[in-house]
C-alpha cells in the first residue's frame, strides 16, 4: 500500500493517508482564546483537512483530545457535542497534558476512514 502525505512540513505532515485510513496531525487552536474558541477553531480546521483528504467527520473512527487542564472538559465537550454528528461518534479518549506552549489549551488528533 502506498502512503500519501498532504501539507508536508519540515517536521510533520498535516495529513497522511495509508490505504483507506486518514491520519491527521494534532490540531491546536489559535492562542489567546478560551477552550471553547480554541475547540471551535480546531474542529473547523479538522473539517478542512478531512475535505482535503477526501473524507469528512462522519468517517472519523478515533479522536484523542488533550486538554491543558481537565477542569475545562465540559467547555470543550460543549463545542464537540455541537460538531460531531449524531450516530457518527468516534471512539474517543481525553486526557490532560502540557501542550507545546501555555497558550494552547486544547489539542485534537483524529483518524478517519476514506
Amino acid at each position: 500500500m502506498s502512503i500519501r502525505r498532504i501539507d508536508v512540513g519540515p517536521r510533520m505532515s498535516q495529513i497522511v493517508i495509508h490505504g483507506n485510513t486518514v491520519y491527521l496531525a494534532g490540531q491546536v487552536g489559535e492562542p489567546g482564546g478560551n477552550v471553547a474558541s480554541q475547540t471551535r477553531h480546531i474542529l473547523k480546521t479538522i473539517d478542512e483537512l478531512l475535505a482535503k483528504a477526501g473524507t469528512d467527520k462522519t468517517k472519523i473512527v478515533q479522536a484523542i483530545i488533550w486538554l491543558a487542564e481537565m477542569g475545562t472538559f465540559a467547555e470543550m465537550n460543549s463545542e464537540w457535542d455541537k460538531w460531531v454528528p449524531q450516530g457518527h461518534t468516534p471512539a474517543r479518549a481525553t486526557g490532560e497534558a502540557k501542550l507545546a506552549t501555555p497558550e494552547y489549551l486544547v489539542e485534537i488528533i483524529v483518524t478517519a476512514a476514506l
